[in-house]
């Protein structure tokens, strides 16, 4: 789950045991040039399920969100071959309802940051209605699909 994640730049890094060189970054941690496209990928995600979680606490009681690079290469000999930017799997035998966010598809499909969070909120808010059954624009009236 994101929340429990611990992200790169929040991490302590002890590069050199032997005690030559430097044992922590030369620039600041909380600066852009620190921060990975993952990092800043998994920033966005947890502010966007922030901000739904405030408006539709209930949805997010059983949900939790992951992200993956890359959907999986083998889709099933029954699924129409495109790549996916995200998934939704309902709770079964004890598991949580899961949303699976792709980073690497949404990122080539986003021009500038600001189309990439709203890549990541539109998708989302398509997962969650598709697993309670509800129409997008009843999650977020902003919603654009």
């Amino acid at each position: 789950m994101l929340a429990s994640m611990v992200l790169p730049w929040e991490q302590h890094t002890y590069r050199n045991p032997h005690g030559r060189g430097i044992r922590r970054p030369v620039f600041g941690t909380h600066i852009p040039q620190y921060r990975t496209s993952a990092g800043y990928f998994d920033d966005q995600v947890l502010s966007q399920v922030t901000r739904l979680k405030r408006a539709w606490p209930e949805l997010f009681t059983r949900v939790e969100c992951a992200v993956e690079d890359v959907p999986p290469s083998d889709p099933l000999a029954w699924e129409e071959f495109r790549v996916k930017l995200s998934q939704s799997f309902p709770a079964e035998h004890g598991v949580p309802a899961r949303i699976a966010l792709y980073r690497r598809p949404i990122e080539s499909r986003a021009r500038d940051r600001i189309d990439l969070q709203l890549l990541i909120r539109m998708e989302i808010v398509r997962q969650l209605a598709s697993l309670y059954g509800m129409n997008p624009e009843n999650i977020d009236p902003n919603w654009q699909g």
